[in-house]
């Protein structure tokens, strides 16, 4: 559909955001979506070109040319180009792709373009008439902060991937800031499985009171001495403590009291909205990125990539109107309440993320079910950030027996004015607590005969630090300084595209491989695996991104040593050192040979030294590996080799496929179960079937491409069989081209 000639194009990223942009345009304006990067580095040698100062050598990918074509097309008859794209590094980035492009392609009718950069955090009339009324030029050192970033994860990956090729397995891949990830969750695994628990035992008293409630109360003194955590470390100790306490008096001798505040949580940034989303709504960093775009992009919240939060005068102007008429003038504060970031290098002039409209709360919002829940969580959050604080009643009771030798503590506490709570309260880690323990305590007066009920002796151990989940590799990546706003989501995902962990019940576990290759990191590229090093380079980036250092002198002060070190392990390393490792413990089959860790197709396991001469193996625990499957019979003859039969096995991923018996002498295979039914189009003595949700039962060759019912029933939604019309046919003299079946699969499998 041709595009209509107009005095204005804008170039924003995406569709849905073109589409909201124009609402709020003229008919002078036209806004078209890049899609996007519009060129980007190739995967392929001399993309990136260190010899040449670091050349950047991109090209437009064939699906972003009838994007950019578009653009060009567009800017033809058109005075003005309107670069739209995000605020961010990425988004600067975008928009001067595009520009070099048209400048290529349009040659001199470029120069003839007014051509204005123009940025907003929100997508709303008032921003971006605003936006239009100031334009600015294009932010090189933020554009150069991101070819850095670019040609660095280019470089690590391009030299450091073949490595892992040679010395571990075919086909992996390494990245500059994924790697310090995964070392993350390995030496979290590394620290649970050298975990040893230990034994601690507490002591609980079950007190009733003069008006016959019950009141439960913490042994916190013993002998004249603080009960710490290890006091009692066995059954013995803790029995002999019960027995000395049973036959005491109790009286409560002190009730302490106090009052505390507890000040909202900041608004959002880009963080702490993926930590509460996965917290609260069990959303993954990836989901909460995709439904926050979308909520942005349709003008509901502004920008979701920031590491700031402040808050522009008006939006506090518009929260603190909502909450007063919303809760009360007892809700609000005298003056606004205003945040600091923790990052030292957080974009300050940029908002934290926000509704665009204070007073819309979820019920306004025209979006799918998942982004409302977020749009929720943020709403609640930003305007409980201005509320006034809550107040809480905090109250322990002390209960002793004559010498004061033993006592117990109970505590509790009352919210006498929940302030900010009454519309948001945050989410808390593991082992972590938001100190508002709402354990009312019944009515009691100083002197009070408590009568002892009951002693509850229990015991406890010492448990290992929890594996991380999205929420807290999130937080620690933050708080090492490694990642940005827009890289976060990224990474987690990567990890799990690379088959380096997994989430489990929303935890991260490694895999025997992404351990494997953390190792090799560790041990043999220590320094760009390194906390430290990693963060001192994000500041570095940060640092080109505000003008302060050029980012060639950046590149090579990182290449020149990465690049030796990379020639220097590939003929340093032997692949055995690193994917094997010695366990100190003889092979109890030969009793002559070690037992090895190596990796293996299946994972990691134990085997003999003395390979192939001692085929023991175990599983790592020394249990025996489990034994392989025997295949099912079908029985099918074979069709191929004619002496054989076709048998049901499972493939190392775990798929059923249906192969010869005589496998390798005779490689037929097949991924569905085979019919001892000759194909009615081209003869061939077995057919397959498929169970399908839309269609049930699909019958097909294997050899041609005979399916019944036929693709085109499928298509109209015709349920009778077409195989009476080409029954009758005759087999062709040449059998048509096979199609990929599993034959060609079974390799994989």
């Amino acid at each position: 559909m041709p595009i209509a000639m107009s005095k204005h194009i804008v170039v924003v990223e995406s569709p849905a955001k073109a589409k909201t942009i124009e609402k709020y345009l003229g008919k002078d304006y036209t806004v078209l979506a890049s899609y996007g990067h519009v060129r980007d580095l190739p995967s392929k040698n001399g993309s990136v070109d260190p010899d040449n100062d670091f050349a950047m050598n991109y090209q437009v990918s064939a699906g972003s040319e009838k994007n950019i074509k578009a653009i060009t097309t567009a800017l033809k008859g058109a005075d003005t180009l309107y670069l739209a794209t995000d605020l961010d590094r990425e988004g600067e980035a975008i928009s001067w792709h595009v520009l070099e492009e048209v400048k290529t392609r349009l040659k001199k009718n470029a120069d003839k373009l007014d051509v204005k950069r123009i940025a907003f955090t929100e997508i709303t009339k008032t921003a971006l008439q605003d936006a239009i009324k100031n334009p600015r030029d294009l932010a090189m050192p933020m554009i150069n902060a991101q070819q850095a970033r670019r040609a660095l994860d280019y470089l690590v990956g391009f030299n450091l991937s073949p490595v892992l090729w040679r010395k571990v397995r075919t086909g992996l891949s390494a990245g500059r800031v994924q790697s310090v990830a995964l070392r993350l969750i390995c030496e979290r695994e590394n620290e649970i499985e050298a975990f040893n628990p230990e034994e601690y035992w507490s002591i609980d008293g079950a007190f009733q009171t003069p008006s016959g409630a019950t009141i439960t109360a913490r042994l916190a003194q013993y002998n004249g001495e603080k009960v710490e955590k290890f006091t009692f470390t066995d059954e013995g100790g803790s029995a002999a403590a019960v027995k000395a306490l049973e036959p005491c008096d109790w009286s409560l001798t002190e009730i302490q009291k106090k009052q505390t505040t507890r000040r909202p949580a900041a608004p959002f940034i880009t963080s702490t909205l993926q930590q509460e989303a996965s917290r609260k709504l069990g959303y993954s960093a990836k989901k909460t990125m995709t439904m926050a775009q979308r909520l942005y992009e349709a003008g509901y919240i502004t920008y979701m990539r920031t590491d700031s939060v402040n808050l522009a005068n008006e939006a506090l102007a518009a929260l603190r109107s909502t909450i007063e008429t919303r809760y009360g003038k007892e809700y609000l504060p005298e003056k606004p309440n205003f945040y600091k970031s923790k990052s030292q290098n957080a974009q300050e002039a940029h908002e934290a993320i926000r509704p665009t409209d204070a007073a819309r709360d979820a019920k306004g919002v025209d979006a799918e079910a998942d982004a409302i829940k977020l749009y929720d969580l943020i709403w609640k959050r930003t305007i409980a950030c201005q509320m006034n604080p809550a107040k809480i009643d905090q109250t322990a009771l002390v209960i002793e027996e004559p010498s004061k030798q033993h006592g117990f503590r109970a505590t509790g506490s009352i919210i006498t004015f929940p302030g900010f709570i009454k519309v948001y309260r945050e989410g808390i880690d593991d082992q972590a607590s938001d100190g508002l323990d709402e354990n009312e305590l019944p009515p009691v007066s100083q002197g009070d005969v408590m009568d002892l009920k009951e002693l509850l002796p229990e015991q406890h151990f010492t448990e290992p630090p929890p594996r991380y989940n999205e929420a807290t590799l999130v937080k620690t990546l933050e708080e090492y300084g490694i990642g940005r706003p827009s890289t976060y989501a990224a990474i987690i995902s990567t990890l799990q595209d690379r088959g380096y962990a997994r989430l489990e019940k929303r935890r991260f576990f490694p895999e025997d491989v992404g351990r494997i290759v953390n190792k090799f990191l560790t041990e043999h590229f220590a320094q760009y695996v390194d906390y430290d090093f990693t963060a001192k380079l994000e500041e570095d980036l940060d640092a080109i991104a505000r003008g302060e250092h050029d980012w060639k002198p950046t590149l090579r002060a990182f290449w020149q040593p990465f690049k030796e070190l990379v020639d220097d392990k590939i003929e340093s390393v032997k692949k055995s050192d690193v994917t094997s490792e010695k366990t100190g413990e003889k092979c109890s089959l030969c009793n002559e040979g070690e037992m090895i860790i190596r990796l293996g197709r299946y994972g990691r396991f134990r085997g003999c030294s003395n390979y192939p001469t001692c085929t023991h193996t175990e599983q790592l625990d020394g249990s025996p590996q489990a034994a392989k499957a025997e295949p099912k019979e079908t029985g099918v003859s074979c069709p191929k080799c004619k002496s054989g039969a076709i048998v049901e096995r499972t493939s190392r991923r775990g798929k059923i496929f249906y192969s010869c018996n005589t496998y390798p002498k005779c490689k037929y295979a097949l991924w569905n179960p085979p019919e001892e039914t000759p194909c009615p189009q081209c003869n061939f003595p077995v057919t397959s079937k498929k169970e399908t949700k839309r269609y049930g039962v699909i019958h097909l060759c294997s050899e041609c491409d005979w399916q019944d019912p036929p693709a085109k029933a499928k298509a109209d939604g015709a349920k009778k069989p077409a195989a009476k019309k080409t029954a009758a046919k005759k087999a062709p003299a040449k059998k048509p081209a096979k199609k990929a079946t599993a034959k060609s699969k079974t390799k994989v499998a």
